[in-house]
């Protein structure tokens, strides 16, 4: 089972390559950044988070892909990801190509994370309504992976419409980059990822025990093999005991969250996963 870190980078807190570089030095075998592309003053959804009032970081996160860029650029194992990418905020064949020019400059090691997004203004600002997030994100995957395989790719749908193109670079990786999907356990969320996804991001990891197998027999069923899913839990607590469970259950990797602060804050919790993880190892 792999290891690794995310955090909300901004303006504010420590820098992401520098944190790129601590992190490989220590044996963690990830970095994954979030996205929002920004923040409405309007509020009609609440807090994903239970705060009374959006968290600072929310309103100041540095773009994923540019940043997770640089953070290639002085690192040589890390794989890097987003965590998640807002794909219903993304025109796709410009992502599709930002997805290959970073797979490739990274030497194959890009992991995109997507998710539909929880932020009701936010979508609207982009034209795409809270009801419609989910078919627009799986058509952009879709497309996407059309654009990353296919000499000639192309993709008809509602919400893209992409003729017969060509689009280089490709991948480092044939087919694309691993796309994993994020959001709460259920029926609708295994059939996306069983159709146009490569594993699950869970928050927490609360009743994997039960969800894992579904996800497994939904993945199966539909001529997939569930044994090359990704399962990477966001936030867990570390505790060797869950980790072991965790593995356990067939859990690929952790992804533990780090302060959205500066340096001096920021490293102590680092040191401290680093710590843990090595007497699990």
């Amino acid at each position: 089972m792999r290891f690794g870190v995310t955090i909300f980078a901004t303006d504010l807190s420590m820098g992401v390559v520098e944190l790129a570089r601590e992190a490989e030095q220590r044996g963690f075998d990830s970095l994954f950044l979030p996205e929002h592309t920004h923040i409405p003053l309007s509020r009609r959804t609440p807090p994903p988070t239970g705060d009374p009032e959006l968290r600072e970081e929310y309103k100041r996160t540095l773009d994923p892909l540019v940043a997770l860029g640089a953070c290639a650029s002085v690192t040589k194992t890390l794989r890097l990801g987003t965590g998640v990418a807002l794909l219903a905020q993304r025109e796709p064949i410009v992502t599709a190509k930002a997805v290959s020019t970073l797979d490739v400059m990274s030497g194959g090691r890009f992991v995109l994370g997507i998710g539909f997004g929880w932020n009701e203004d936010e979508l609207a600002d982009h034209g795409i309504a809270m009801a419609d997030r989910r078919e627009v994100v799986r058509e952009r995957v879709l497309a996407m992976r059309s654009l990353w395989a296919d000499d000639v790719a192309e993709h008809h749908g509602v919400h893209v419409d992409l003729p017969p193109s060509w689009s280089w670079p490709k991948p480092a990786r044939p087919g694309g980059p691993p796309v994993l999907l994020g959001g709460a356990a259920g029926p609708k969320l295994f059939t996306h990822i069983a159709e146009y996804c490569d594993g699950w991001i869970p928050i927490g990891g609360k009743g994997l025990t039960e969800d894992l197998p579904r996800l497994r027999q939904t993945v199966a069923d539909a001529g997939r093999d569930p044994d090359r899913l990704e399962v990477v839990p966001f936030g867990s607590i570390p505790d060797p005991g869950k980790l072991d469970h965790f593995e356990r259950l067939g859990v690929t990797e952790c992804v533990f969250a780090l302060p959205s602060a500066r340096r001096d804050a920021v490293l102590p919790v680092l040191d401290r996963w680093t710590e843990m993880i090595r007497d699990v190892r």
